[in-house]
């Protein structure tokens, strides 16, 4: 700390002067400025560095030392960064050139080390550990007493199973698991961000977030584009319910409602891939599912991540430094709890990047490995420049990288090329099944992306109070995804804590963001790499051109505003969902043909709810009985643990 402790003396007895009992000027000396940040650099990696170590820690093995370990290192990087903020605000910048100003502004905003009481401070830390364990180790017991886990156990029911009963049942069930219990958490949570924000001079948590996008009008450009895709979304919405009536019946779907939220495949109804099968339009045409194939190949994790590293060479893009494959945890342990959520980490030192995912062997998993993997290339694209400027463009950038590359992977061509699909289909039927897949997960995404930050903006501001946590949730998810809870639901309970980024305070409007990006990153990486034909169709693999077109974007780090990084990759400033609009437009005629034929409602009523299911299994009420009891126990000694 020698230098920077200098720089503050220094400016302590150069700076300000009292004159009239009004405060002098500032450091205006840029040479001094740079000094001091250079400094503040390198101290920096360190700082960072082990915080990133001790949260691996806690992450990757949930024990009461491990989150003790990681809390004293927060608490100890948010002292060095409010000397940081301290010394950054003693420079007047006048005069200063763009890079330099950039920097020191950004020093002056600190996140949750601007709270000033260290009491709440360590509340704050407190707070998050537990909701992020609480929800790492939430489980669902059956009758025999067997618990399942979220992933995979209760995933792969989710996604594979077609009882209406049993998916209520595990729906229901990891609500109960992880919710109830969080809602105390989570109102001072909410309280604890409110005055972090108040610190860093925002009106509340939401106005923070929304600021790391250095947009006034954040909240009107994403107005604008969902608006702007929403008729796909509601043709989408009205063909599966369509495919859904066929499957379930009335008691179950109306044709003029919302859809029950457990039938989508997923856990949150987020995406529908899972459902392909039910509603594919061409169910003779090739499919391109390649789990069969990777599990008949005797894939693991490691050949999976191996092959994702290969698309990233063939690109000219920095292939995953050996710590990558030392270091990561790309198998869910037997011997430890641990957060399975997949992630990608810089550890802020230039060297030591990893993945943390609980792999299964599906296509899925395949392409959240590219995705994660994206998140490690922008890493070490930036990775030399000031950790003030280590991060994404805007944090939907970061997100829309790998699903970019994601957007080649998934390509019947990529898959062939990479010997997991036998041959190509290049036809409309084959065109139309693969868009459908592509909807399933893209287009059904669009009004939760945009939905989650919604409700805790609103949360944050005041407008939605603890007496309405859960009915304004539902609210809003009726109100844009057109989904229904499959069982009444209560402020009782809190079913937002059963999202993982809600516990886990991680803004969700990137990933809208993202899903318009990437597809704009997609045109102009297609365009570098001159293909030709339907944008469905272009794979960049091994394509140096399109890699270098990326590279060149990814290495600005955030040293400039977001619509100059934009400009870097597609030509142009400005956010637009026209590509996207390109990439489905021939599902998006197709899909509104099908719907005039059966004169489907486009949209739904908001005031339907479906038949309560029948009970789950043999015993029902006792099953229920021993779920209650499992929770209560469950939770009586995680808040033991925790001290809460």
């Amino acid at each position: 700390m020698g230098t920077s402790l200098f720089l503050l003396m220094l400016c302590l007895l150069r700076c300000y002067v009292v004159q009239g009992g009004q405060q002098g000027a500032l450091i205006n000396d840029e040479t001094e400025a740079i000094a001091w940040l250079e400094d503040y650099n390198q101290q920096g990696m360190v700082v960072y560095s082990d915080s990133t170590i001790a949260a691996w820690d806690f992450y990757t093995d949930l024990t009461d030392e491990h989150q003790a370990h990681m809390i004293a290192a927060n608490l100890k990087s948010a002292v060095f960064e409010k000397e940081a903020r301290t010394n950054a605000s003693r420079f007047n910048t006048t005069g200063f050139s763009f890079d330099t100003t950039r920097k020191l502004e950004a020093l002056k905003t600190i996140g949750d080390a601007a709270i000033e009481d260290q009491a709440k401070l360590e509340e704050l830390n407190n707070v998050l550990a537990s909701l992020e364990s609480r929800y790492s180790k939430g489980e669902v017991c059956r009758d025999d007493g067997r618990c399942l886990s979220l992933e995979p156990d209760l995933t792969r029911i989710m996604s594979t199973s077609r009882d209406y009963a049993e998916l209520n049942w595990a729906w229901q069930g990891w609500r109960q698991a992880v919710g109830p219990s969080a809602k105390e958490d989570y109102k001072k949570y909410v309280e604890l961000k409110n005055v972090a924000a108040e610190a860093n001079g925002y009106e509340d948590g939401g106005a923070y977030w929304r600021s790391w996008y250095e947009s006034d009008d954040l909240v009107e450009q994403t107005e604008r584009l969902f608006e702007e895709l929403s008729p796909l979304y509601d043709n989408l919405h009205a063909y599966v319910r369509r495919k859904l009536y066929k499957v379930y019946g009335p008691d179950y779907i109306d044709l003029e409602g919302p859809i029950p939220a457990h039938l989508l495949g997923n856990m949150w109804s987020q995406s529908w891939l899972n459902i392909l099968d039910l509603v594919l339009p061409y169910p003779d045409a090739k499919s391109i599912d390649v789990t069969p194939v990777l599990v008949r190949e005797g894939y693991d994790a490691q050949r999976m991540f191996e092959v994702s590293d290969e698309f990233f060479a063939s690109l000219g893009l920095i292939p995953m430094p050996k710590e990558f494959w030392e270091h990561s945890m790309i198998e869910k342990p037997d011997d430890r709890e641990v957060v399975c959520h997949a992630s990608a980490w810089d550890f802020s030192n230039q060297k030591d990047f990893r993945i943390k995912q609980c792999t299964d062997i599906t296509m899925d998993d395949f392409i959240t490995i590219h995705h994660e993997m994206g998140h490690i290339e922008y890493y070490l694209q930036y990775t030399n420049l000031s950790v003030i400027y280590r991060g994404g463009a805007n944090p939907g950038f970061h997100e829309a990288v790998g699903d970019t590359l994601a957007l080649s992977v998934s390509t019947p061509k990529h898959l062939k090329a990479v010997g997991l699909l036998d041959e190509v289909e290049e036809n409309d039927e084959a065109d139309i099944n693969f868009l459908m897949s592509m909807a399933l997960d893209k287009i059904a995404f669009l009004p939760f992306g945009y939905l989650m930050d919604k409700w805790r903006w609103a949360v944050f501001k005041g407008d939605i109070d603890e007496q309405n946590f859960n009915a304004e949730w539902w609210k809003l998810r009726t109100q844009y995804q057109g989904i229904v809870a499959p069982t009444v639901r209560s402020e009782a309970n809190f079913d937002p804590a059963a999202k993982y980024h809600i516990p886990s305070d991680t803004p969700y409007i990137r990933y809208f963001i993202s899903h318009v990006l990437q597809f704009q990153f997609h045109k102009s990486m297609c365009d570098a790499a001159q293909h030709t034909g339907p944008l469905l169709r272009c794979d960049i693999y091994q394509s140096k051109e399109a890699g270098k077109l990326l590279g060149d974007m990814l290495q600005m780090g955030s040293s400039k505003p977001w619509p100059e990084a934009l400009e870097k990759i597609t030509g142009s400033p400005i956010m637009t969902a026209q590509p996207l609009v390109d990439y489905f437009q021939p599902l998006i005629t197709w899909l509104e043909t099908e719907n005039d034929k059966m004169s489907e409602v486009r949209g739904w009523s908001k005031d339907w709810v479906p038949k309560e299911p029948p009970t789950y299994g043999t015993s029902g009420a006792r099953s229920s009985m021993m779920m209650s009891v499992w929770v209560t126990v469950t939770l009586a000694s995680i808040a033991s643990f925790f001290k809460l």
